[in-house]
């Protein structure tokens, strides 16, 4: 939920800060041809759309990462685990010495004290593993956005666009005629230059 709501926010930026640069740019009248990067005579079309939903969870690096994140959870996981089951077996010995009496109350409150260090431990570890998880995902979800918009930015010439929005479920972008969205062509194309890139 955390990763939809990143998304959102940086189409939301996108899209009011593209709306602001139409607004107080209005119809002046200078080279844009040279600065776009377009050939002269080749004006840009105007505005174009892709679900970013769609480009991101289909992006064979979303996929790359998001497997690897699995496997970091996965070994988070087994270590939290296994330092709860220490934690348990060590609560059920402390409690079984306890009901059969087979140590002093001395000796039951250092276990006792021990046992709730190793309580506090446990959820000082379990806070920081999920902190951690949580960073890397945001880390894993601005690159991802960083390179989709680096592409954008480098291939603009392909596009020949002169606003690519991004638009997503809930987002400011709430419709666009199909003709304008070329999400299946920025996909193919990013997975491409990816996999080339892996190699």
């Amino acid at each position: 939920m955390k990763k939809l709501s990143v998304v959102l926010y940086v189409v939301l930026f996108l899209a009011v800060a593209g709306l602001y640069f139409i607004h107080f740019s209005g119809n002046k009248k200078t080279k844009k041809s040279e600065t776009t990067g377009n050939p002269v005579g080749s004006p840009a079309q105007g505005i174009a759309y892709i679900n970013i939903d769609t480009v991101i969870f289909k992006f064979d690096m979303f996929l790359d990462r998001r497997t690897d994140l699995m496997a970091k959870q996965k070994s988070a996981e087994a270590e939290l685990n296994s330092k709860g089951s220490q934690y348990e077996k060590g609560a059920k010995d402390y409690q079984d010495k306890v009901n059969k009496g087979l140590v002093t109350r001395a000796t039951a409150a250092q276990i006792e004290q021990s046992l709730v260090q190793q309580q506090q431990e446990l959820v000082s570890l379990r806070d920081k593993l999920q902190s951690n998880l949580v960073e890397e995902q945001q880390v894993m979800n601005h690159q991802i956005l960083e390179y989709i918009t680096k592409f954008l930015e480098e291939n603009r010439s392909d596009y020949n666009y002169q606003y690519i929005f991004g638009k997503s479920f809930g987002s400011v972008v709430l419709y666009g005629d199909n003709s304008q969205d070329i999400t299946q062509k920025v996909l193919d194309a990013i997975n491409k230059k990816y996999k080339g890139e892996k190699k």
